[in-house]
């Protein structure tokens, strides 16, 4: 078994082994991984952090024993919690990625040691609103997680993980998570609202910050309202997500 680590900003990972294919998900700095197969040209990693499986570039692979995999899993450390930080003249790095052995604004990666302009640490629960409004306007894309590019599912998934909430990948699997909560009239600043398409399968999450505004990705990050019927877009005068369930994650 081999490990690697997320040593440039941020890493697309594809559902195959293919520069031409659907990129599901992403790599930001810091994240480790096993590598579960090996080709020429790419590698299929499972990443720590959400289990999640995808196809990587063998040029973007940075190899870490395993000794040093079981450090990343079980440190706690901290987030780049600034827009975007610069490392040294190495690379910038975004908002929700992870800072190794930080201290001094200095980190390490494998034997390298870095020097950082920007902030470590974490959010808590109660500043969940503060965390995700600093998504505002981060365009949309199919497979984000970062602030150059974020999908729904991967919004909620790196907002929670500011406030060291793990969550899955994928909406539906976000779905699966917490308690529900009955009514929307009951619904709390940090509760997830997920909404379903006409076959009834779940296709969007977002981030309540009370019980009548949410905060998602849909063309960009953004703020809507919400009721019972789903989100509702003042610019275009009508519904655009049905709402299917809420979800209580944060206790």
């Amino acid at each position: 078994m081999s490990y690697g680590i997320a040593h440039l900003s941020v890493i697309p990972c594809r559902a195959e082994p293919s520069d031409k294919a659907e990129m599901v998900t992403q790599l930001l700095f810091g994240e480790v991984y096993e590598v579960l197969d090996e080709k020429p040209k790419w590698i299929l990693i499972k990443q720590a952090y959400d289990g999640y499986e995808s196809w990587i570039c063998r040029k973007q692979f940075l190899e870490i024993s395993g000794t040093e995999y079981d450090e990343h899993v079980i440190n706690r450390f901290p987030l780049c919690t600034s827009f975007t930080a610069r490392l040294s003249d190495y690379s910038l790095i975004t908002l929700g990625s992870t800072l190794p052995y930080f201290q001094q604004n200095r980190l390490k990666i494998r034997s390298s040691e870095l020097k950082m302009d920007g902030t470590g640490g974490f959010f808590t629960s109660k500043e969940i609103s503060q965390a995700a409004q600093l998504f505002i306007n981060t365009p949309y894309l199919w497979g984000g997680r970062s602030l150059f590019g974020i999908d729904c599912s991967g919004f909620t998934q790196i907002v929670f993980k500011l406030i060291e909430q793990p969550l899955p990948r994928d909406a539906y699997q976000q779905a699966e998570m917490g308690d529900d909560v009955s009514f929307i009239e009951t619904a709390q600043c940090g509760d997830l609202a997920f909404f379903d398409n006409a076959e009834g399968r779940i296709t969007h999450v977002g981030i309540l910050l009370d019980h009548q505004t949410i905060i998602h990705a849909s063309g960009k990050v953004r703020i809507d309202r919400i009721d019972h019927q789903g989100i509702y877009n003042e610019e275009t005068k009508s519904y655009t997500h049905q709402l299917r369930l809420i979800k209580r994650v944060l206790l």
